[in-house]
């Protein structure tokens, strides 16, 4: 059975905690939920087994490139469809069209989120391979709510805040397949990392734009 957590509580302190799939399915939704920055939800499972194995076939054909950071390569290898945001100072841009592998996933991952497939335009594939990791930061302004799957391998999620002199913290354990979405809080107050895993790991974003 599919995990589904929401947060829409008034922020409160956070520690700094990681939970694994075990935990989220043992714990009640109020209490497991309120421990994450509000506008973040997360299911344990939106795609299935089956659906995954063939996405990996298709990814292992890609022509990934290093993520670029001002010149500067990440180790994480990525490729965008529909747009792409040029880090070196280009800015967003028109891409290939997302292909007709990733629809399916596009047109679960609404549902998921509240939202219309149409509205998701932004397709990022990332590789993660064992060491890779994403630093702390928030999503361009540009976009507005994030959308998450994580495929192969588990990996943890890490938020942060400013609080006076310190930080309010939290964390949780992504699952093999499963999916989170940003809004809100989650996706504008709080900056986000995952550090270096230890598997080969590739996720699925999707982004709608933001608007006024």
């Amino acid at each position: 059975m599919s995990t589904l957590l929401s947060r829409a509580t008034p922020r409160r302190a956070f520690r700094s905690e990681a939970f694994d799939q075990s935990d989220m399915e043992q714990a009640e939704l109020f209490d497991t939920a309120s421990k994450f920055p509000a506008g973040f939800r997360y299911m344990g499972e939106l795609i299935s087994h089956a659906q995954e194995q063939p996405l990996i076939k298709h990814f292992q054909e890609l022509e990934f490139k290093p993520f670029e950071f001002h010149g500067f390569l990440g180790k994480r290898r990525i490729v965008s469809f529909g747009w792409r945001y040029d880090f070196s100072g280009g800015g967003l841009q028109k891409t290939d069209d997302i292909p007709s592998f990733l629809e399916p996933v596009r047109s679960q991952a609404p549902a998921f989120a509240m939202l219309k497939a149409s509205d998701l335009q932004h397709v990022l594939v990332t590789e993660y391979q064992p060491g890779a990791a994403i630093g702390w930061h928030k999503d361009r302004s540009v976009f507005g709510d994030v959308v998450g799957i994580s495929l192969m391998s588990p990996c943890t999620f890490r938020w942060r805040r400013k609080a006076g002199v310190g930080w309010q913290r939290a964390a949780i354990t992504l699952g093999r397949r499963s999916a989170y979405l940003l809004r809100g809080e989650a996706r504008v107050e709080w900056e986000h990392s995952i550090p270096a895993v230890t598997e080969l790991r590739y996720s699925i974003t999707l982004r709608n734009f933001r608007t006024a």
